[in-house]
């Protein structure tokens, strides 16, 4: 483990999921992937997450760089969200997932 400023040790599977981790940030990623995407299309690809939750999120993701957003001056309002390259640096962790709870249901199925 690396140490801070401070000595104190920093766990890099702390910081990821600080950044990552939670029931909605890799579906989003997931879901935007190497497209953009506007919010209502988001709403639509992901509908049980709230609308407040899925502002929160997008805000969240776009604060720690893992999202562009891009707004246009348009009526009405146009946004669109994308990755960022360590954004896209997401991909394969998801794609792995993806492959295990594959797995996962294919053992169940058996």
């Amino acid at each position: 483990m690396e140490k801070d400023e401070k000595n104190i040790e920093v766990c890099p599977v702390k910081e990821a999921l600080k950044v990552i981790g939670g029931k909605w940030r890799l579906q989003i990623v997931h879901e935007i992937g190497e497209e953009k995407k506007r919010f209502g299309e988001m709403k639509r690809l992901i509908p049980a997450i709230s609308e407040k939750m899925l502002i929160q999120e997008l805000k969240n993701l776009t604060a720690y760089g893992i999202l562009n957003r891009k707004a246009y001056k348009e009526i009405p309002p146009k946004v669109e969200y994308s990755l960022t390259t360590i954004g896209k640096e997401i991909l394969p962790i998801i794609e792995q997932i993806e492959m295990f709870g594959s797995k996962l249901i294919n053992d169940e199925n058996q």
